[in-house]
């Protein structure tokens, strides 16, 4: 099964079918390529690029210019983003559509929940190429 949750125990031995239950506090939050900004991979899928994570955005942080190469959803559980069309605050959501690029930041911090199909492919910078995994 190409579908898991990285780092979490306990999975491999359940049936293909089985539910994955995830006790999010077990996991370790690891660094993204932008500063300030780490993550905890909920669920991936190795073969399509298909993943769920929450994302800690320390104050001040920003992800740098990036394309979303499928659609995008985020969730902000605390705290706000913000990009050049907007600010979503905690207890909202924003979806971009495959092909849109931009950068996001944040001024006080933020937890957010994030659907990805397909990795974001960074586009300048020390991290152009990059895909955020």
């Amino acid at each position: 099964m190409a579908v898991v949750t990285p780092l979490f125990k306990g999975h491999e031995e359940l049936p293909d079918l089985a539910s994955r239950f995830v006790e999010v506090d077990d996991i370790l939050w690891k660094p993204t390529p932008c500063d300030g900004i780490e993550m905890k991979v909920l669920m991936e899928d190795e073969d399509t690029g298909m993943m769920t994570a929450l994302f800690k955005w320390a104050p001040g942080s920003k992800l740098t210019f990036h394309e979303h190469v499928a659609l995008e959803q985020t969730f902000v559980i605390e705290g706000s983003l913000t990009d050049d069309e907007g600010t979503v605050t905690a207890g909202n959501y924003v979806w971009r559509p495959a092909g849109s690029r931009h950068d996001a930041w944040t001024e006080d911090g933020a937890l957010i929940l994030s659907m990805f199909l397909k990795p974001n492919i960074f586009l300048d910078g020390e991290n152009e190429g990059v895909q955020l995994r």
